[in-house]
């Protein structure tokens, strides 16, 4: 049989490999700020660039897209390459891809910080940003779907269903969950508003996590778990089952993020379902995982890479485990909006994805320099700092979660609330938080050994950017007698990608498609107005400022929450909120209700400095929303008509003359709120100030429904 040379582009696999490892370093270094400032709110230094609000989304979008992103497009390139006996279609589109996707995350780490914000979780990149991510990832795609069309091996391994189902879906959320109407070049309204925006946020952010976070590592672990352990995959059938389970049920289980708010009931029990049914497949391929290093233990023992591949599958094990808890009514009631929440998070991000990643590092960056790794003693030191800054990070976490939930519902005797100050909830809490920021500042440290150590291994090492291979042409298939019938579909990577898509699309759709189309799924209130000029301008800063990422804007219904805050949210309310903001974690208060409980110079004081209103609060000052000598603080009018035309086009009934008036409306409201501030002695305020707008907003919030007057924010 006639062989064909060809190489491997190892190249593309070292530039993806380096940009992981540094984007890893400063992902994790913006985690451990932002961890520290919850304890010593002075680290947020007075800058609005490095306020907690702000960078917090710049060190989730780091992680998840700079870190473990490069890390998947890595491990891709090098795995598909060898599976397929061919090198990339196109060295072309690998660089573009590259270059493309390295620039997105300059982007982002700049306008993040610079508060250009949808405020949606994990999507919080603005729509110019959002299109290139679109067009890069198509280039990806494509470069990918080419070199299978090319290959020698006519078989498509189990890693390639995992990256073909990635790519289709990856593309669907994002391009679903992104659908808004640009008011200018670094503003949009989302296209879907209040509980419609919030299916479709956590359709998308419950599946970025599934196949962003989940697939394509699974993909690695497929290929590079067998390679270091030098043993073939457990169960070429529980892979099959692994995979078309994995990603038809892991669709559905996004409304469990949304148990006991404003959404339908019926969509929530439909996510809780499919939620507890998608402990069977993750498990499987758990099991999977685990059981390829049958007989092999002693390896384990002795293999640095092959620790990080076990802890890695525990880990996802772990978190595959817990997801499907949380999502019963009863363990949700504990644990939404609390610190437990991060806590399950970061065992799948720190343990399942980091682990895995540093474990296919170390195996793939000596095989592409042809040497071996400069130190095993700092991979092994790198390992066990690493699985102690997890355990540091995460034990305390679940404290916390503990902690909060049960605070937040006792009572007293009496039925008033034993903690009826939401302060004294934050402050019990504040060792755990140390223990976390320890812990990350351990994890850190980790992976600057890594860069140290990779940085050693190339040091000694040549790359090989091209390395020479040789393969048949790929034969025309002959089937053999007893063969699996899933080889069929194994053979044809258009049949693959399209019963992928339908497989994904079908649980979407029937979630989405009717909280969408049916009216009684929404019910509309005749009280419930749109936000005034000025309201919709303090909205814009609040977002701007990422608020939401410490306070929920929705009061479930709880006798606990509604003794707190009031009357409990109706999905009527936010019919013309775009985005919509309930929020994913209660570092702060609920403000839903916020609205008309505090006098405006309460307001005014407590962004000035919180601690003048909640002593002891780790909330960070805003002085940047005031004017002084030193700054002039004014909200702009200048985009304010645009703004109400897009939300016109997106539905929102402002009429033509509120629109021409808009900037008269702006300053009439402004001016009756500073005048009302400067009765206070201590206040002197420019009715233009972007506090006097972030005021008009809060003290808008949760009235436009009747609400009982002798319940108070506390």
């Amino acid at each position: 049989m006639e062989m064909e040379r060809f190489a491997y582009d190892n190249k593309i696999v070292r530039n993806f490999t380096v940009a992981t490892i540094f984007w890893g370093v400063i992902g994790m270094l913006v985690g451990v700020l932002i961890a520290w400032q919850l304890i010593f709110p002075s680290l947020n230094f007075s800058t609005s660039w490095l306020t907690y609000g702000r960078i917090r989304a710049l060190h989730t979008n780091a992680v998840i897209f700079a870190f473990v992103g490069n890390a998947m497009f890595a491990g891709i390139y090098y795995s598909l390459q060898r599976l397929l006996k061919a090198r990339m279609a196109s060295d072309l589109l690998s660089k573009i891809h590259f270059v493309g996707w390295q620039i997105i995350i300059v982007a982002a780490a700049i306008t993040l910080p610079a508060g250009f914000s949808t405020s949606k979780e994990y999507a919080e990149l603005e729509w110019p940003i959002d299109i290139l991510i679109a067009l890069v990832w198509v280039v990806f795609g494509v470069n990918m779907f080419w070199t299978i069309f090319k290959r020698r091996e006519r078989h498509l391994y189990v890693a390639i269903w995992f990256y073909i189902a990635t790519f289709i879906t990856v593309a669907m959320l994002h391009i679903v969950n992104s659908l808004a109407l640009p008011v200018n070049f670094m503003k949009s309204y989302s296209a879907f508003a209040g509980v419609q925006d919030a299916l479709v946020q956590w359709w998308y952010g419950h599946n970025a996590v599934a196949f962003f976070l989940t697939t394509p590592i699974l993909g690695l672990m497929y290929y590079f778990l067998p390679k270091a352990a030098n043993r073939p995959v457990y169960s070429y059938r529980l892979s099959i089952i692994h995979f078309w389970a994995l990603i038809f049920i892991y669709i559905w289980a996004g409304p469990h993020h949304l148990l006991y708010t404003a959404l339908p009931d019926w969509a929530q029990s439909l996510g809780t379902v499919f939620s507890i049914m998608l402990i069977a497949p993750s498990w499987g391929g758990m099991i999977n995982g685990l059981l390829t290093l049958r007989g092999a233990w002693d390896r384990v023992r002795e293999s640095v890479i092959l620790k990080f591949f076990v802890v890695a599958i525990t880990a996802y094990g772990m978190s595959t485990f817990e997801g499907p808890m949380l999502s019963l009514k009863s363990v949700n009631a504990i644990a939404h909006y609390t610190d437990w929440i991060p806590a399950h998070v970061h065992i799948g991000t720190l343990g399942w994805n980091g682990f895995l990643i540093f474990g296919m590092i170390y195996w793939m960056m000596p095989k592409i320099y042809k040497t071996g790794l400069w130190s095993d003693k700092l991979a092994n030191v790198h390992f066990w700092i690493g699985t102690l800054g997890i355990l540091f990070w995460a034990l305390p976490m679940y404290v916390a979660g503990f902690t909060q939930s049960l605070m937040w519902k006792q009572f007293n005797v009496d039925g008033t609330l034993v903690y009826g100050n939401f302060l004294e909830t934050v402050t019990q809490i504040v060792p755990m938080y140390a223990l976390r920021g320890f812990g990350g500042i351990l994890y850190l440290a980790g992976i600057i050994l890594l860069a140290i150590n990779i940085w050693n291994t190339v040091s000694k090492g040549s790359l090989i950017e091209n390395e020479e291979a040789e393969a048949p042409a790929m034969q025309p298939y002959e089937k053999h007698k007893g063969e699996h019938w899933h080889r069929w579909i194994e053979r044809r990577p258009i049949q693959l990608l399209i019963g992928s898509t339908i497989v994904v699309i079908i649980g979407g759709a029937i979630e989405i498609i009717p909280t969408m189309m049916v009216k009684s799924n929404v019910p509309t209130i005749e009280s419930v107005k749109p936000y005034t000029a000025l309201e919709l301008e303090g909205r814009d800063i609040y977002i701007r400022e990422g608020c939401n990422a410490c306070h929920t804007q929705m009061v479930r219904p709880f006798r606990s929450e509604t003794e707190r805050y009031g009357e409990y949210s109706k999905a009527g309310e936010f019919v013309y909120d775009r985005p919509f903001l309930w929020g994913s974690k209660r570092t702060g208060p609920d403000l839903h209700r916020v609205g008309a409980k505090y006098p405006h110079s309460w307001h005014y004081f407590h962004m000035l400095d919180p601690t003048t209103m909640s002593p002891g609060s780790l909330m960070p000052p805003y002085p940047w929303l005031f004017s002084s000598e030193k700054r002039t603080s004014e909200y702009k009018t200048k985009y304010i008509q645009d703004k109400m035309n897009t939300l016109v086009k997106l539905g929102v009934p402002y009429s033509e003359e509120e629109i021409a008036n808009a900037e008269l409306d702006m300053e009439v409201q402004s001016t009756i709120i500073a005048e009302a501030l400067n009765e206070h002695p201590d206040i002197e305020v420019n009715p233009r100030e972007e506090i006097v707008a972030l005021i008009a907003y809060l003290q808008r919030l949760g009235t436009d429904i009747k609400v009982k007057p002798e319940m108070a924010q506390r």
